[in-house]
């Protein structure tokens, strides 16, 4: 499926979720959609668990000053 598919898909679930279920209902669909998705790159391989609890690089801190 190509990401267009999805996002479409994932639209609907989340229009139809806010319509029949309201603000609540739309917030969990997108909440539990996101947490499908990372778990979905983290199988495929695509994402790193430890990309999250890196520290930042020195690069980044010594541009700053």
């Amino acid at each position: 499926m190509s990401m267009a598919g999805a996002g479409l898909l994932a639209g609907m679930a989340l229009g139809i979720a806010g319509y029949f279920g309201g603000f609540g209902a739309f917030v969990l669909v997108a909440a539990l959609g996101a947490i499908g998705f990372v778990a979905g790159r983290f199988l495929d391989g695509d994402l790193d668990v430890g990309d999250f609890f890196r520290p930042r690089t020195r690069d980044r801190d010594s541009r700053r000053r």
